[in-house]
């Protein structure tokens, strides 16, 4: 017999994700506006709940499906794949500093405004490019899994990844290589079972996340940096529409790709984190029908590596701060913010707060005033949350392409699959 409690869950369950998730995106800002930080204190635990969800299934989802993938894809495909990666990636940062810097130049950011009163902040130091790199080979595989380094998992998924596949072509070991096969690809299903039943808290988390978020920067913040935040907004706006050309240009089908890339992105927007998002990036890739040896390399890695919005937010954040010391910016100084910028964005950790880092290098590489740094950290979840969809929105669109390069068909095979798995 059916209870109100039970058809309540039915309902829940059987409506879209992305409805759910959009509802949740409005209702948690509504709340957090009427409701004030002592709601969204309350409601920190269930977003909280998501995180730790969220984080839990990374790494098996990131290690299985990379190995499943290098088992199932063709000799010599990782290492093409790899580079046109790399390209993308770097290209598109470049490119998207650019967009950044000449929507800022255009609207000016900040004019008017004065440093007076603003506070020092302490910025983390940035690792920089050659401890990224020697990071990517982990000196101890479990503290690598321990800690979520993203770039110590794929190199290690990748290593044995490989030498089970080296084992299934030997002659005197091929039936203990097609077990180990077989066994990770089981592993991968079960993965992938979990994750949709972590897919149901989603809109929950994201709620809860976003109530919060709204009611610790209020209004106000809003209102007093208000302009940044636009700016910003329009640049990120302009970069989308580039992502829609490149998109439409390699032949990838628009509605398909956003039917499933929009649950990610509007997540990222909520969580403020690529590498959180990126269980549900992976799922996105996979209900779009690309290879597994492909998204399993491309995603994890530019959740690490591609930052495009991060790369506008640089831009504008410099224009900005150089309008507020009533400076300006030459075209020599742009060029070094291009190039600075794009290499710094290489290897800083998806997670809420990077760009702050990433913000106050950039500024005491070409000269800018650090104090502009605390007057940014006042809009950081506002202008973060918009960075964060559009990085995540970066790599999947960047993951798409390449899979058209390689000419994979890209639709929405597995949609009806996923759909039954969730609401079972």
């Amino acid at each position: 017999m059916s209870t109100p409690l039970t058809s309540l869950w039915r309902g829940y369950r059987d409506t879209s994700l992305i409805l759910r998730v959009t509802l949740a995106l409005i209702l948690g800002a509504v709340v957090g506006l009427v409701g004030g930080p002592a709601v969204g204190e309350a409601l920190a635990p269930l977003g909280e709940l998501l995180m730790r969800l969220l984080t839990f299934i990374i790494l098996p989802i990131v290690l299985f499906t990379l190995m499943a993938g290098i088992n199932q894809g063709r000799a010599g495909s990782l290492g093409r794949i790899g580079r046109k990666v790399f390209l993308y990636y770097m290209a598109t940062s470049a490119l998207a500093i650019i967009v950044g810097l000449s929507v800022a130049t255009l609207l000016s950011p900040g004019e008017g405004m004065s440093l007076e009163g603003a506070e020092s902040v302490s910025v983390p130091e940035n690792p920089g490019i050659l401890s990224v790199v020697l990071g990517i080979v982990p000196t101890n595989i479990i503290e690598a899994f321990a800690e979520q380094d993203l770039l110590g998992i794929i190199f290690t998924a990748m290593v044995f990844g490989l030498a089970v596949a080296r084992l299934r072509q030997s002659d005197s070991r091929s039936e203990l290589g097609e077990r180990l096969a077989g066994l990770i690809e089981a592993l991968n299903a079960v993965t992938l079972k979990v994750m949709s039943g972590i897919l149901h808290v989603v809109p929950i988390g994201v709620f809860a996340i976003v109530a919060g978020t709204v009611a610790e920067q209020g209004i106000d913040t809003l209102l007093s940096l208000g302009d940044m935040v636009v700016v910003l907004y329009v640049a990120l706006a302009v970069h989308l529409l580039v992502y829609l050309g490149l998109l439409k240009g390699f032949g990838v089908p628009l509605g398909a790709f956003f039917r499933e890339a929009r649950t990610p992105m509007a997540t990222a927007f909520a969580t403020q984190s690529s590498s959180g998002t990126l269980p549900l990036t992976l799922e996105a890739a996979r209900r779009l029908g690309l290879s597994r040896t492909l998204y399993g390399f491309s995603l994890p890695l530019g959740a690490t590596l591609n930052m495009d919005g991060a790369a506008i937010r640089i831009a504008i954040s410099a224009v900005f701060a150089a309008n507020v010391a009533g400076a300006s910016l030459d075209l020599a100084s742009m060029l070094q913010i291009v190039v600075v910028g794009t290499l710094i964005s290489v290897g800083t950790a998806g997670v809420p707060g990077a760009g702050i880092v990433m913000i106050a290098t950039v500024f005491s590489q070409v000269g800018l005033p650090i104090q502009a740094v605390a007057l940014l950290t006042a809009i950081d979840a506002l202008v973060g949350m918009g960075c964060t969809a559009l990085n995540v929105t970066g790599d999947l669109v960047g993951t798409a392409l390449i899979g058209r390069s390689e000419n994979e068909r890209i639709g929405t095979s597995e949609s009806a699959e996923t759909d039954a798995t969730c609401k079972s």
